[in-house]
């Protein structure tokens, strides 16, 4: 949880970048702050937190602020149209938290399955709604520190994977376009497609993964 909270202290240097067109790297470094504040949101509503918070923890300011916001709004309208979808991810895949290997590979197969049919926002979501699922089943299965192993894998794979969508859209500050006059029953709708897909994912992982009980 320190280091989760830690991630709000450098939230000031990581939103300059959204002034202008953002490199790589710190592409990378926002998707890794915006899942660090998704999963500590969860946690908090899961009530699993493992440490002491932290006194007066600065809290992330200006687009980043904006864009973990629209995020957190989107995973919620995403986890309410599929409550269970979401949790107890790791029961569903059927895999051991206690091994880190299993759960870095677990994680990443099911995000390389989420984007094989292409990249949209609402399969991003979807990511971090699982990133967040299995790091509640982490802490809950007294398994602190693979939230940190699972933060590091996305970040990765935002490196492989999103990078070159994310710099033709500008950043990720084109999130924020989701909710601006937009038809909610349109929004629902590739929600609806994102979950839809991620439950078929599961499916399909579960015998891929089997094996690696």
């Amino acid at each position: 949880m320190e280091v989760l909270r830690r991630s709000s202290v450098f939230a000031a240097e990581v939103m300059e970048v959204f002034d202008r067109s953002p490199t790589d790297k710190e592409l990378v470094s926002q998707a890794k702050a915006l899942c660090r504040d998704y999963i500590n949101s969860r946690l908090i509503r899961a009530g699993v937190s493992w440490s002491k918070p932290e006194h007066n923890a600065p809290v992330p300011g200006g687009k980043l602020a904006e864009v973990s916001a629209i995020l957190l709004r989107l995973g919620d309208e995403l986890e309410y149209i599929r409550p269970t979808v979401y949790r107890n991810i790791a029961r569903q895949l059927n895999i051991s938290l206690h091994s880190e290997t299993v759960v870095t590979d677990a994680f990443l197969a099911v995000a390389a399955q989420i984007f094989t049919a292409g990249i949209t926002w609402g399969k991003v979501v979807s990511l971090y709604a699982v990133a967040a699922g299995l790091a509640v089943d982490c802490v809950r299965h007294a398994q602190p520190a693979m939230v940190h192993t699972i933060v590091d894998c996305l970040g990765e794979f935002v490196r492989k994977t999103l990078v070159t969508w994310l710099k033709r859209r500008g950043g990720w500050a084109d999130i924020t376009k989701c909710v601006v006059n937009t038809d909610p029953s349109l929004r629902s709708h590739w929600l609806v497609a994102a979950v839809c897909s991620f439950g078929h994912f599961l499916k399909t992982i579960f015998f891929v993964l089997l094996p690696e009980r």
